[in-house]
């Protein structure tokens, strides 16, 4: 490999991490990754051995850069992207995590949303964070890990322990302890930040019953946030910038940087995104505002629809029912007949989100009869998931006025695959 300039790039998601070496211009060099266990302790709770995603990324970097010695001197800095609600408490001295990493996906904070909701704090969360009072964002599960877990409440209070999503987790241990940050499309997912003043909110910290001020430092996503070695890795250090939570980091690749451009991301589960402009407006009908970025302190907002279960939703059938050996064979199977011959897959495994955002929702198979064939059941599995991205896009072609000829495509391509 030629030696120029290169970025190193971790890519923590939901079943893996990824290293990839990058050059300037965008260019994919090589990668290295690793999967991790998914932890179910209880129905519809999931976690992640924080620790192994740590060394994980450790053994992945190290394994590329094993591969292209030639470059170490060439690296100009590690830039992190990560999956955006899961959190961690780990401890301020050691780095080491108290608890499982508590995903996105978990719903173990049901019970605590009914009770927010219904004691009618809906509308101010809404209106300072653009989001929903749901179990999908780390608040109400962090409420429940610290009412379950006397003692972490008390470390999070003096100042023993600390509460991060996972580029914070990342960026602490890889710094040696030095940096507690994170980033504005991180924390804008949390529920206790606020989206239009750029910052921890202490209204949303007593509406979750968090004492305010013991929440990271928030930097623009292209901010320095220490250097790193890799813990050995590297013979010199390097700095850690460019972070932000993938699904922002998506419709940032993808140049979305104009009003009414959007992308859509197929990984565990489906985001697609919308840009809106530099101010605040609030979605409606089940969809979300999101924090695109913060560059140079201006804002750019967008209009998110989130799937709980999309490429889950295939794993769940290669690895549980053993439909398919591979992804794939999805599309083989699913052309291979004209239709869904009447079956009706409802992917609900941890509720559904947008448009609906039924936290008890389960997921079914439908319309099952004797002639129904794997190439049925796989067909009607993929349904949904244009079903769900499309409703997302008509509603906002409602609230918007969107002229563009690839958004309609895309609108299109989605009615498709339903």
């Amino acid at each position: 490999m030629k030696s120029e300039n290169i970025f190193l790039v971790i890519d923590q998601s939901t079943s893996s991490t990824k290293a990839m070496l990058f050059t300037p211009d965008g260019r994919l060099l090589d990668q290295e990754w690793l999967l991790h266990r998914q932890i179910y302790p209880s129905a519809g709770w999931v976690e992640h051995d924080a620790e192994e995603i740590f060394n994980n990324t450790l053994k992945v970097a190290s394994t590329l850069l094993q591969r292209h010695p030639e470059q170490w001197n060439n690296i100009m800095a590690l830039s992190i992207t990560n999956q955006r609600e899961t959190f961690v408490i780990f401890d301020r001295e050691t780095g080491l995590p108290l608890h499982n990493a508590i995903i996105w996906q978990c719903r173990r904070g049901d019970d605590i949303c009914k009770q927010l909701v219904s004691a009618g704090n809906e509308e101010i969360v809404h209106n300072l964070t653009g989001l929903k009072i749901d179990t999908y964002f780390p608040a109400s599960k962090l409420r429940w890990l610290l009412d379950a877990r006397a003692d972490l409440r008390i470390k999070i209070k003096d100042g023993s322990a600390l509460f991060g999503t996972i580029d914070t987790y990342l960026i602490y241990r890889l710094t040696g302890g030095k940096v507690y940050a994170t980033d504005h499309t991180n924390a804008s997912r949390t529920l206790f930040y606020d989206i239009e003043k750029l910052g921890w909110s202490e209204d949303l910290c007593k509406v979750f019953g968090l004492e305010f001020g013991v929440l990271p430092d928030v930097r623009e996503s292209t901010a320095w946030y220490g250097d790193t070695d890799l813990n050995g890795s590297l013979d010199r250090r390097i700095p850690i910038c460019g972070v932000m939570g993938d699904s922002q980091a998506a419709l940032f690749a993808q140049r979305c940087f104009t009003p009414g451009s959007a992308k859509v991301t197929f990984g565990t589960g489906s985001s697609i995104l919308l840009n809106i402009g530099h101010e605040k407006r609030l979605s409606a009908q089940g969809t979300v505002t999101a924090l695109g970025w913060v560059l140079q302190g201006q804002p750019t907002y967008a209009f998110e629809g989130i799937i709980n279960f999309t490429g889950a939703t295939i794993s769940w059938m290669r690895d549980q029912l053993q439909l398919i050996k591979n992804p794939g064979e999805t599309e083989t199977l699913a052309r291979s007949v004209s239709d869904s011959d009447g079956v009706y897959f409802i992917p609900a495994f941890v509720g559904l989100s947008a448009p609906y955002w039924r936290a008890d929702a389960r997921a079914a198979i439908l319309g099952m009869t004797p002639s129904t064939t794997r190439a049925h059941i796989v067909r009607a599995a993929l349904s949904p998931l244009g079903i769900l991205l499309q409703t997302s896009l008509r509603q906002w072609e409602k609230m918007l006025t969107l002229n563009s000829v690839w958004f309609m495509q895309m609108e299109a391509q989605f009615a498709t695959l339903s």
